[in-house]
């Protein structure tokens, strides 16, 4: 498959604009989408313009919008899945989504996809369809961190309920993330000792040997140097689950009375 000129140049203007790795892939699936675009010869670009403007705003149109790789689009319907999972939209969860958006994109860009969200969240979305797309154009390691996005977004007015919980976990697995890693990111949203074990990989059985032998491999793993060249917000999500591993790792040897 070819890469139009169209992708290469918003890929580049993405992340200087964000210097994130969201905003290059952002960047990068809406040059595509012009890449794809052809006004036909008949019409000029006005009347297409037009056109576009006069389409409803229902669910083909934003399912449209993911045709053309529009990976901040498949992000947001991800986002309101996860919103209305316990029947009520709060403040804390969308105003986590708004700083997202603004810290990914100029101000005009954010402003517009915030917009957008408000007639995402009155829709309904095939989940499996827009992790798909999702699947195609990002590596495990990115979608991982998405997961840990969407679990930010639950835990946004301080509790993670059962529905959402649910949600995240169907996204988690549409984005074929397996059961000991997610785990892993779950736990780094609920606070006991149960969960620090989950966090690093193993059971409360686990000798001290173990544990330490765990500790080490998710500190080489997960080390935010690994992420020095990703954008801010991967970097940021990578700082947030390093420490999350070294604080579960203190509380299990403050529980053992290990030093």
């Amino acid at each position: 498959m070819s890469i139009g000129i169209g992708g290469i140049i918003g890929a580049i203007l993405g992340f200087l604009f964000t210097r994130s790795i969201f905003g290059s892939l952002i960047g990068y699936f809406i040059g595509s989408s012009f890449d794809r675009v052809k006004v036909k010869s008949s019409g000029s670009y006005e009347q297409f313009r037009d056109r576009f403007n006069r389409a409803q705003y229902g669910e083909d149109y934003y399912t449209s919008r993911l045709t053309q790789n529009d990976f901040a689009t498949a992000l947001l319907i991800l986002s309101g899945a996860v919103m209305k999972a316990d029947g009520k939209v709060l403040k804390s969860e969308l105003d986590y989504v708004k700083t997202f958006f603004k810290q990914q994109f100029s101000p005009n860009l954010a402003a517009k996809y915030i917009s957008d969200f408000k007639h995402i969240l009155q829709k309904n979305f095939a989940l499996s369809d827009v992790c798909d797309k999702i699947n195609q154009s990002m590596p495990l390691r990115q979608r991982t961190l998405l997961i840990q996005y969407l679990f930010g977004i639950a835990k946004a007015d301080g509790h993670v309920s059962e529905q959402e919980e649910t949600i995240i976990h169907r996204i988690a697995n549409y984005f074929r993330i397996s059961k000991i890693e997610y785990d892993q990111i779950k736990s780094m949203f609920y606070k006991d000792v149960s969960n620090a074990y989950k966090i690093l990989g193993i059971s409360n059985d686990s000798s001290d040997e173990e544990l330490k032998k765990a500790y080490r491999k998710m500190a080489v793993k997960h080390h935010p140097d690994k992420f020095n060249q990703s954008g801010e917000e991967q970097l940021k999500a990578a700082k947030e689950k390093f420490q999350k591993i070294q604080e579960a790792y203190e509380q299990i040897k403050k529980e053992r009375g290990l030093k």
